[in-house]
């Protein structure tokens, strides 16, 4: 007689990750604070209280599971462009808000105002594993202040509302609004990175308005404000457009559609239309790449910081998957091939960790440091360029340690995973931002000695062979764009070292720099050999 089997206990599953303190239980971002005022690291430790509740990890779910819908029409036909979101983004965005991510940048005091751009990364960092989509909009809000310090009247109206630290969704005009935010409308069909084959034109009505026509895409169209670059008598030239006209009537900005992005679902990306919209013009006519530039450094420090916590809750994820899951009667984290796998992962997230960290010190000390000013524009494009790259691989690898669980489209893992690569595109491209560097270093190299020179600093007089071999990288960048990649990935992991060095115990910064500086470039995980304690390290970097 056949009887039926019992089935298997159900004890193999993991356990929910959340809640815990995103603050006070990562080593590695206590590490990259350390030396703050006690007051702002109290905050952090507050903020990843709340950032890591369950139910706002359940925030960020529904947020992505009920993405933003696009109105473009009332029932008599009338156009309203109008964006319905769920309220988990709403209740999303308020938190973000409030907690500095729109603001801070721009108006910390006290213990805060020296230390604004590393303590804000702390909390994009954290607010990133929740859920990345909604910072965007914050991110945006921040980044355009520096453009719109280009016209003081401009700036005297719109800025307090941008800092106010209120999220105000409402669609009216900015005067009568509690809180305001603004986001870019620099993308075009046919003219992505290239600035110069922007299409849209700006005019001057008879009465001195100024008015754009022009599509735009990958824009943020539920912003109060869109600064957006176009054509003027000048040449290309920088301009804010509100959503509302100073009078209160809708602008003639026509929403086209929502993008259907294959991540960030929470984000509402879309394609506009003007049509003789008025705006306000930014700065001097024909600059208008000068007058974004530093909002585009901005911008990509944030992406480069999202990124990273995205990166760090995915090996979060997958590090609880492996203790928990248990194998041959063994956890798979005491699988030696698992073990090493998961820590020559968590030896690129920690430096990206490190780097997105010391770029975000830099920012801090720009103004009265010129070694910092030229960290922060030598490795911006250096740093966004390899995290970016980097990112996508560990989520990837993640999801493969959690196998089929990892890849359901319900999973944290798979939002993580669809919504990383969205951070290059957002930085410029990979491409572009090797570039940007090649661009810098024909300009001038006396950035990239100041830049070696601190990272000598760090890593000490080991390290000459490392920098002799970079300037030569560099040189062959300058006479051969096409090796620029090359030059760019050795220049981000050697100021990686640097930054682990400094700090992080030797035995984690001697790793990564025995796998990454001293041998052939790899292309998988699990590299690691038996003198590096693979076990170690996870424990440090993810206390149980």
């Amino acid at each position: 007689m056949v009887t039926a089997t019992e089935p298997r206990s159900r004890d193999n599953l993991p356990p929910p990750l959340v809640p815990f303190n995103l603050f006070d239980r990562d080593p590695s971002l206590s590490a990259m604070v350390d030396g703050l005022p006690q007051p702002i690291v109290n905050g952090l430790s507050e903020d990843g209280r709340v950032w890591g509740a369950a139910e706002m990890f359940e925030l960020g779910r529904l947020a992505n599971l009920h993405p933003p819908q696009l109105r473009t029409h009332d029932a008599y036909g009338r156009r309203i462009d109008r964006l319905e979101v769920h309220p988990a983004h709403n209740a999303l965005m308020r938190r973000a808000v409030a907690s500095g991510i729109a603001a801070s940048a721009w108006n910390a005091a006290g213990p805060e105002a020296a230390v604004r751009s590393v303590a804000r990364a702390a909390r994009i960092y954290m607010a990133s594993m929740v859920d990345a989509g909604h910072l965007a909009l914050p991110s945006a809000t921040s980044a355009s202040v520096a453009a719109l310090g280009h016209a003081a009247p401009v700036a005297e109206a719109w800025v307090p509302g941008m800092l106010s630290g209120r999220y105000d969704p409402a669609d009216r005009a900015a005067a009568d609004k509690s809180g305001l935010t603004v986001g870019f409308a620099l993308s075009e069909r046919a003219a992505g990175s290239d600035r110069e084959g922007c299409t849209a034109e700006a005019r001057q009505s008879k009465d001195g308005d100024w008015l754009i026509s022009g599509h735009k895409w990958f824009v943020l169209p539920g912003a109060d404000g869109q600064i957006a670059l176009a054509h003027s008598i000048g040449g290309l030239s920088a301009f804010l457009v509100p959503r509302f006209t100073p009078d209160g009537a809708a602008n003639a900005v026509a929403i086209e559609r929502l993008k259907p992005t294959i991540g960030l679902r929470s984000a509402a990306v879309g394609e506009v239309t003007f049509r003789d919209a008025f705006a306000w013009p930014l700065g001097e006519a024909g600059k208008g790449v000068a007058v974004i530039t530093d909002s585009i450094a901005l911008m990509r420090l944030d992406e480069i910081t999202a990124a990273v916590g995205q990166m760090r809750h995915a090996m979060a994820l997958a590090i609880h998957h492996a203790r928990h899951r248990r194998v041959n009667t063994l956890p798979l984290s005491d699988h030696p091939l698992m073990t090493r796998v998961l820590a020559d992962m968590e030896l690129d997230v920690i430096a990206a960790t490190g780097l997105a960290f010391r770029l975000a010190e830099a920012h801090d000390r720009a103004d009265g440091d010129p070694a910092e000013a030229a960290f922060v524009r030598l490795m911006t494009p250096v740093v966004a360029y390899w995290i970016t790259r980097v990112a996508p691989a560990v989520a990837a690898e993640c999801m493969d340690s959690l196998g089929g669980s990892g890849y359901a489209a319900d999973g944290e893992l798979a939002r993580i995973f669809a919504a990383l690569p969205a951070a290059g595109l957002r930085c410029g491209g990979g491409n572009v931002l090797c570039m940007d560097v090649v661009r810098l270093l024909r300009r001038s190299s006396d950035t990239l000695e100041t830049v070696l020179a601190g990272i000598q600093d760090s890593l000490g007089r080991s390290a000459q062979s490392s920098l002799n071999i970079l300037r030569a990288a560099a040189a062959v960048a300058l006479a051969e764009e096409g090796s620029a990649r090359v030059f760019v990935e050795q220049l981000a992991m050697t100021a990686a070292a640097a930054v682990l060095r400094r700090r992080l115990p030797s035995v984690v910064s001697d790793a990564f720099v025995e796998t990454r500086l001293t041998k052939p470039w790899r292309s998988s995980y699990g590299m690691l050999d038996s003198r590096f304690d693979a076990r170690a390290f996870l424990n440090y970097l993810h206390p149980r």
